[in-house]
């Protein structure tokens, strides 16, 4: 597709090192922009990839982006989404008109693939698409000081850190706490009626991001881990992604602990901004983060509709779910390990 100041195409693996440089200088770039992120979804799931990119064509100097995944699924219907496993990834673009092109062509690419709808997960809503308000982001600056920090956690969850603190709570850090992570995330994910990711993806993470990316696992005394949680850092954010705690040891505040500690380890290596993350509206997360002080900013998860004739709902709060969650949760252990994996790769 070409316009009167750029020509949409297809981005090739010789393009690569342009997207990232581009996606790095948009003051909207996330790191669920990246190539890399497309490689982790790539190997992990083998998820078929369109990156858009929109080119100059005198100078071919990349000028926005839209990097979309199809995927195809019996349960969860056949999508273009941009991008899985993703808190955010629309269009990024220099411009209005070449955003515009941008999102037309992916509406096209709706039409051509044949998929039921397209969804782009954009930080501000754009004209034209539906939209659904289901998820909120929650980040604040972290300031420069263990005592403002602190006192930045409202009084209950302040009691909570230090809760922590006195029952001896230990954090240890290092990518070699994969499968104590793993195993500690899948029995949360058990807890909440939720499929776990296979293994795969968290040791693809790993190697793409290798240089901003860690595990952190939480112990109590003995030794025992009972929370653990894999974090970004990307650019001036701590963005701790995916964690999970054992809910039997929940009086000792593992979860106000470990991300106390992160804040702190945040503050100290120069970074800037506290990145809780995404919750979906009225959840345990969402009522954690308020707790801790931070206030929601709701994202605009919009859609185009190509084959469907309404948006979709996969949100737990669904009841279409609601009795497979609970049926999931009183699965056994070791079946929902076995039987996970292949679901949640489609839980995009």
């Amino acid at each position: 597709m070409q316009t009167a100041t750029c020509d949409i195409r297809l981005a090739t693996p010789d393009s690569a090192g342009s997207w990232d440089r581009y996606v790095l200088s948009h003051p909207q770039g996330t790191i669920f922009h990246s190539t890399a992120w497309q490689r982790v979804i790539e190997n992990a799931f083998s998820h078929k990839s369109h990156y858009l990119a929109a080119f100059v064509p005198d100078t071919q100097e990349i000028v926005g982006v839209l990097p979309l995944f199809e995927i195809k699924s019996i349960l969860f219907d056949h999508y273009l989404v941009s991008v899985p496993f993703a808190e955010l990834g629309g269009v990024l673009a220099d411009n209005q008109e070449v955003a515009t092109a941008l999102t037309t062509r992916a509406i096209e690419l709706s039409a051509e693939t044949g998929v039921a709808y397209l969804e782009l997960k954009n930080r501000q809503p754009y004209p034209g698409l539906l939209t659904k308000a289901l998820y909120f982001n929650f980040s604040r600056p972290i300031c420069s000081t263990t005592e403002e920090n602190l006192l930045t956690i409202p009084r209950k969850s302040r009691a909570m850190v230090r809760r922590g603190i006195k029952a001896g709570l230990k954090a240890e850090w290092g990518k070699q706490l994969l499968d104590e992570f793993y195993l500690i995330l899948a029995k949360s994910y058990h807890r909440l009626g939720t499929p776990i990711f296979p293994k795969r993806l968290f040791h693809a993470f790993l190697d793409e991001f290798a240089d901003c990316i860690d595990l952190m696992v939480v112990r109590k005394p003995g030794g025992e881990g009972i929370a653990a949680v894999m974090t970004f850092f990307y650019r001036d954010r701590v963005m701790p992604y995916y964690a999970g705690s054992l809910a039997e040891y929940r009086e000792l505040a593992s979860n106000d602990f470990m991300y106390w500690v992160l804040m702190e380890y945040g503050r100290e290596h120069g970074f800037t901004v506290f990145d809780f993350g995404r919750s979906k509206a009225e959840t345990g997360s969402y009522h954690f983060k308020k707790n801790w002080g931070f206030e929601p900013l709701p994202l605009a998860y919009q859609y185009h509709l190509a084959n469907a004739s309404e948006m979709p709902n996969l949100s737990p709060a669904n009841p279409k779910y609601r009795r497979k969650i609970e049926l999931w949760r009183k699965l056994p252990f070791c079946l929902t390990r076995f039987f996970g994996p292949p679901l949640a790769k489609y839980l995009a």
